[in-house]
This record gives C-alpha cells, structure tokens and sequence, in this order.
C-alpha cells in the first residue's frame, strides 16, 4: 500500500491519501481523542503521541499535529493508517454516519433562491479546492447579507484561512450574487 503525503496551507496539518476511499461521502472531523471512539482509524491515529486532530473525508486523512515535529509524526502516522486498512477494519464505528451537512441551517425563506445560489456555488467552485487542502467548508446560514461558513480540517486554524475566507470565498460570493456583503466563519 502506497500512501501519499500532501503539505496543506495549514503548517500544523498535513494531508494524507491511502490511495483508496476513506469514507466515500461526507467528512468526519474530530477536535480530540474523546471523539476517537467514533472511528477505529482515528483511535489508531489519536494513539501517536503529538496528533490533535483528525478529519476524515472522502478518500483523504488529514491530521493535525500538536507541538510535535512532521519528521518525527509522519511515520507514525503513515504506519498507523497502513495498518488500518491493512487490517480490513472499518473506517467508522458501527452506527456511526459521517456528517454531509452541518445541521441546522438559518436563513429566511424568502432568501431560499439567493442561498441556493450561494450553495451551488460553494459546492462547485470552493469546496473541491478546500478539500485539495485537506479541509471542507459548509453553509451555515445567510443574514443580512452574511453568510456564514464553517471550516473544517486544515482550514480550522489555518493562519491562511482568514485571507482565503476574505479575499477568495466573500470576493467569488459577492462577484455572482450581489447580495453577498461579507462572509464570516462559525
């Protein structure tokens, strides 16, 4: 088994690609090792000391580090998911569903077509970039011409985020939907 290594904008995260698919559809981001139960994969990657986030999407592992270094993570980390899948295992936990959506989401409805828009546009045009970086970005909400987005993976934290958020998603948002006056993150 191969496993590819991609740097991301975040220097605390990097990708990882097992060269097969992860969980297909959606994303499942875990903040600390109490989440781990939700997925053999990502108890296995939580037990490498310094690792202090994992998001699994379709057919990537992206893993956040703490204060360690990459020279010394990585072959953990690489061994770690090797193993896993080499161990036939599931991804997910039994029961467990990952998410492809964040919930609940607020906006009037008589800003349905104007969030339509916004959505299609996150799904097409931003969301396949954010997840070449090993991150996802969600809809959250529309009002009073913000929208609201949330950050997942190596775009949770990134220092680079705020720019991309500012000058890349709220500049394409407002270029074809001229409602758009700010996008913020939640």
């Amino acid at each position: 088994m191969f496993i590819q290594t991609e740097t991301t904008p975040n220097p605390a995260t990097l990708k990882f690609l097992p060269g097969r698919s992860v969980l297909g559809e959606g994303v499942l981001d875990l903040r600390s090792a109490e989440d781990a139960d939700l997925s053999p994969l990502a108890q296995r990657l939580f037990d490498v000391r310094g690792v202090s986030a994992v998001m699994l999407g379709s057919d990537f592992v992206t893993v956040t580090k703490a204060d360690s270094e990459w020279p010394q993570l990585k072959p953990a980390i690489l061994g770690a998911i090797m193993e896993h899948f080499m161990s036939g295992a599931p991804v997910l936990s039994e029961g467990v569903k990952p998410e492809v959506g964040d919930g609940e989401e607020f906006f009037d409805a008589k800003d349905g077509e104007i969030v339509a828009t916004i959505k299609e546009l996150l799904e097409t045009r931003v969301r396949p970039a954010v997840a070449n970086d090993g991150g996802d970005i969600t809809f959250r909400g529309f009002e009073d011409g913000v929208v609201f987005l949330n950050m997942k993976g190596s775009c949770s934290g990134c220092p680079s985020s705020t720019a991309t958020l500012k000058n890349g998603i709220e500049n394409l948002l407002k270029h074809f939907v001229p409602e758009v006056a700010e996008v913020r993150a939640v």
